[in-house]
């Protein structure tokens, strides 16, 4: 390691004073100008986690749903998965080091991690729309320059995209080319085989799907990828990043969080609407009925429409193979209930967070998994994969080999590394479309319970702790009793509460049979956690 060009390189991009940041789920992310020494840090951490793996890491500059003045990064392992949990301590250690201990953190990393410096290092790097992605994303070049890693940058792509790219370069093109175009030809064509077995009849009209893209990145991909499309793909894109701020008034999160239309979508009834998140790793549907009530179909819908699907093909092909779906305590009740209880499948609940969903789907021949708000994929075990792969190619019964290839073409879609908004909206397309269900049949399969979330703010958030993946609170004595005698009062109720893993705030949810019965439960169990848990300020307010 050169130590004078570290130092010369580490000056020109200074850490500001009293910053410390933390690496959560999703990386890095403030206010973009607060993030230069970052991005040339994770430049060096991301070479020295090539070398430890020795595979090719990826390195994404965005904030994801965040507005448009904050950014952030985040680091994606050989696999196309999130950054190894260890990993996180030694970039939060980098990333709040002073300058004249850089070296010596790095050193250290290098003896805890065992890597290997005679090791080459190659990295992909991606960035977002936003106005300070570019110059950021020089920073993380000139981080990993420094310590003489090799990097291809991809410029502007969606996060899953980049984790994309990385699984194929990793698994030597077995997953699919590691370039934009292997991306939109691996995708369109599964897309294409899917939809030939549609009848087309009178329902044309249907095929219609306006897209809210967030003013981000998805917009600039999904025009890219358009030529790719087979010509029954009408889709309209609207909040292309023209005119508008990213995520402003927009985007997925927007439209969960407020439970209403985008700004700049003009929404005729019953219309087929979607909308993705900033860096296009979250996709949410939604339409107006006749009455012009706004119904939001969520991540916990998008689930149980794609494990009807699989369960169906699954049954046809006659193979043992074990199908979950894999929620948070944040899934609506109705949809738990409708998967166990009605489709048959199993159920696990795991802590929030995309990491611990996709490490619980990995124990199933075909996990499932979705939050809330519609971040998800499908992934398939490799002895699942070979096995379908095999009879699409082998099996005599006609029926049993057309479901095989159905699977075959839904594995080649979906992108398994991380949710996908482009992915999972054409793997939709294809479910409506060979089932003939238009979006108010689809909304129909279960009635949510109405639900509530709020959130107290609290002088330390680390009062509280959980269990049973966050479904019940440990400590501080006394209030999960309190919350079990408040759920008693009400009808198909439950409620929990959270710390938030960024702020210090208690999150709160609370669900019941009326919507009054869910906001008098949720305030309830906000009062109580305000008294029992040191909340600040003035009491909560119904």
């Amino acid at each position: 390691m050169d130590s004078e060009a570290l130092k010369k390189y580490s000056a020109l991009h200074p850490k500001p004073a009293g910053l410390t940041l933390h690496y959560g789920t999703a990386g890095f992310r403030t206010k973009a100008e607060q993030l230069d020494h970052v991005m040339f840090r994770m430049g060096l951490l991301a070479v020295l986690r090539s070398k430890a793996v020795v595979a090719t890491i990826g390195i994404m500059v965005t904030a994801s749903h965040n507005p448009e003045e904050d950014n952030g990064v985040k680091l994606v392992d050989p696999l196309g998965e999130m950054l190894h949990p260890s990993w996180e301590e030694y970039a939060t250690q980098l990333a709040n080091a002073e300058e004249r201990e850089l070296q010596k953190i790095i050193t250290e990393i290098c003896q805890k991690a065992a890597v290997n410096q005679q090791k080459d290092a190659s990295v992909f790097i991606g960035r977002d729309t936003r106005p300070s992605s570019e110059k950021l994303s020089q920073s993380v070049i000139d981080g990993i320059s420094v310590l003489g890693g090799q990097y291809h940058d991809y410029g502007l792509v969606t996060t899953p995209q980049l984790h994309y790219m990385v699984c194929c370069q990793n698994t030597q093109g077995q997953y699919g080319k590691a370039t934009l175009e292997g991306y939109y030809e691996k995708l369109s064509k599964a897309f294409t085989e899917l939809i030939k077995q549609v009848n087309t009849g009178p329902g044309e009209s249907q095929r219609h799907l306006k897209i809210d893209c967030a003013n981000g990145i998805g917009a600039l991909k999904l025009s890219e990828m358009e030529p790719y499309f087979p010509k029954e793909v009408l889709i309209h894109l609207y909040n292309d990043g023209t005119k508008e701020k990213l995520n402003h008034l927009c985007g997925a999160d927007f439209v969960k969080v407020h439970q209403k239309p985008p700004r700049g979508l003009d929404m005729k009834p019953n219309e087929r609407c979607c909308s993705f998140d900033g860096d296009a790793d979250r996709i949410v549907y939604y339409y107006k009925d006749t009455t012009g009530h706004f119904h939001l179909i969520d991540g916990d819908k998008i689930a149980t429409l794609i494990s009807i699907f699989l369960k169906e093909l699954l049954a046809k092909v006659g193979q043992t193979l074990k199908m979950a779906v894999v929620q948070t305590a944040y899934a609506n009740g109705s949809s738990t209930r409708y998967i166990e209880e009605t489709l048959k499948v199993p159920v696990h609940c795991v802590k929030t967070g995309v990491k611990h969903l996709h490490h619980k789907a990995q124990e199933f021949d075909v996990g499932v998994y979705f939050e809330a708000n519609g971040h998800g994929t499908v992934l398939f075990s490799k002895a699942a994969e070979t096995k379908i792969r095999q009879l699409a190619k082998e099996e005599k019964d006609d029926e049993k080999r057309e479901a095989a290839k159905v699977l075959e073409n839904v594995i080649d879609l979906i992108n398994q590394t991380v949710g996908d908004a482009v992915s999972d909206m054409l793997v939709i397309e294809a479910i409506l479309a060979l089932k003939g269900l238009t979006v108010q049949q689809w909304d129909a399969i279960y009635t949510d319970l109405p639900n509530r979330l709020l959130k107290v703010q609290v002088a330390d958030r680390r009062v509280i702790d959980t269990t049973d993946a966050e479904r019940r609170a440990v400590t501080p004595p006394g209030l999960q009793e309190k919350i079990d005698a408040l759920v008693k009062k009400y009808k198909l109720s439950r409620a929990f509460v959270r710390p938030s893993g960024t702020e210090d705030v208690v999150r709160i949810y609370a669900e019941a049979d009326t919507q009054e019965n869910a906001d008098a439960l949720a305030h309830e169990v906000s009062l109580a956690v305000y008294h029992l848990a040191g909340g600040k300020g003035a009491p909560p307010q119904p």
